[in-house]
């Protein structure tokens, strides 16, 4: 019989760590003297209370490792029980949502897909906008810890490709997870520190600086403003392209360059393949701003790449209003937004990795076809790869195009338009934040949405964020009779 206490601990401190995390956004409620403080307050009481007694009750499976099927279920049920308590907030705070609302925006935020169902941001109390910046900063470390971890180990979509990156894992995922998410904590709290700092010196105040910083190292997105980054000044969203395309390299690169080994970084081949892309796209698309539209080479170049590496990256940021640069803009912008950053980072989407594998599989099986005796295998950074891996990744490519497709009727089912229900099927799915069109586009938001849409879209952020096969496993027989 499955042993349910390992996962129930794991859930507990977790839940328990994100109630403590309620108490700073408390603080600055408190500072700033507006009485919002008491829904904080009373949120992280309930969570808690909730979740250290969940934790204790489950003490008693600590010393025990976790086998493969308890891993599956608990990858999942961590990014379910998160976004309920964290939704707390938003239900007794200030904008007093509906728990449909509340639970989209904390599953958007912890996710780091960025979508939201708020408007009016200046007005909302600062502890409110910090605990926003909160949920996607903790979202991005967990993903790191996840993607680096857990889903090598349970041979999802390919990952097991960087299995020998670092971390013999197995049968030891608790004790190795925690010395991992140590080392990976140290680089993802300086890299916000500077971020901070950055935007701190390009004319933010000291509270924006903040929480931008905390959105942009995670790759998530949620900005303070509605108008996101159109706010700030050129500098300002230079840095953000600087460190939105820091955060989403393989961090454990980072780890191996404080360690004093930078060849891993500079020949990393998804690394060179994910700067090839951005630099193909930004070069394209600003020849196409400065053919169709009047504007300076400047401002063609800036919102360009501000945009295009936002959307690459899967942030989900914006500085203009791309929906007005064009169809044959808005079509490479909607595709750029499904090829995402490296593996082991918190960018999203399908992943550079990926498409190299497809890429060297459909090379190999060409190859095959005009050399029948031949013997031709797919490569990898040199390497040989197996078909455990290649197999992998293309269930991952199958199930996230037909989980696009279902996803894409149901939502035309609501009764939403094509245009929406294409853009926020694939926005949820890869985690990139905005849709198209004028509802839920980069001047828009989520929260004219049906709630069965919103309850749609907020599993497939969910989805998306746990590469798909992660979640999908767990509901077939096999795995239950495992």
């Amino acid at each position: 019989m499955l042993d349910l206490r390992p996962i129930g601990y794991v859930i507990g401190l977790l839940v328990a760590v994100l109630g403590a995390t309620m108490l700073l956004p408390m603080l600055v409620d408190l500072a700033e003297g507006r009485g919002h403080w008491p829904a904080f307050a009373e949120s992280a009481v309930i969570t808690i209370l909730i979740g250290g007694l969940l934790a204790l009750s489950c003490a008693n499976s600590v010393d025990q490792g976790l086998t493969i099927q308890q891993t599956f279920l608990l990858t999942t049920s961590v990014w379910l029980a998160l976004p309920i308590f964290g939704a707390l907030p938003f239900i007794l705070g200030e904008t007093d949502l509906r728990f449909v609302d509340a639970f989209f925006e904390a599953m958007s935020g912890l996710t780091t897909t960025g979508s939201t169902v708020l408007s009016e941001l200046e007005e909302l109390p600062s502890g409110m906008l910090l605990w926003r910046g909160l949920l996607q900063w903790l979202g991005g470390v967990g993903i790191i810890v996840v993607a680096m971890v857990f889903l090598p180990e349970l041979r999802v979509g390919g990952m097991q490709i960087f299995k020998s990156e670092g971390f013999d894992t197995f049968g030891k995922i608790l004790p190795r997870a925690g010395e991992i998410a140590q080392r990976i904590s140290v680089i993802y709290l300086a890299l916000t520190m500077i971020c901070a700092l950055a935007y701190l010196g390009s004319g933010m105040s000291a509270f924006d600086a903040t929480v931008h910083a905390m959105t942009t190292i995670a790759t998530g997105g949620f900005a303070n403003y509605d108008a996101s980054f159109a706010t700030f000044g050129a500098a300002t969203q230079y840095f953000a392209v600087a460190f939105m395309l820091l955060a989403a390299l393989p961090f454990v690169r980072f780890v191996q360059l404080t360690a004093g080994t930078a060849q891993p970084l500079l020949h990393d081949p998804q690394i060179r393949a994910f700067f090839l892309t951005a630099f193909v796209l930004v070069a394209g698309l600003t020849l196409w701003q400065l053919r169709a539209l009047e504007v300076s080479t400047e401002e063609a170049f800036r919102s360009t790449l501000f945009n295009t590496v936002s959307l690459l990256t899967g942030t989900g940021y914006a500085s203009a209003d791309y929906m007005l640069w064009g169809s044959f803009a808005v079509a490479v912008l909607f595709f750029t937004g499904l090829i995402g950053g490296c593996a082991g980072s918190t960018a999203c989407s399908i992943k550079i990795f990926r498409y190299q594998l497809l890429f060297a599989s459909i090379r190999a099986q060409v190859a095959r076809i005009r050399s029948p005796n031949g013997v031709f295998v797919p490569r990898y950074d040199g390497r040989p790869v197996g078909d455990d891996v290649l197999n992998s990744v293309m269930s991952f490519f199958m199930f996230f195009v037909v989980s696009l497709g279902v996803l894409s009727v149901g939502l035309a089912m609501t009764g939403l338009d094509f245009v929406t229900s294409l853009s926020g099927a694939a926005a949820a799915l890869a985690n990139i934040g905005p849709g198209l069109g004028d509802q839920i586009g980069p001047t828009g938001n989520f929260a004219a949405l049906n709630d069965t849409a919103k309850w749609m879209l907020s599993i497939a952020m969910l989805l998306g964020r746990l590469e798909l096969l992660a979640v999908y496993a767990i509901f077939t027989v096999h795995f239950w009779r495992a």
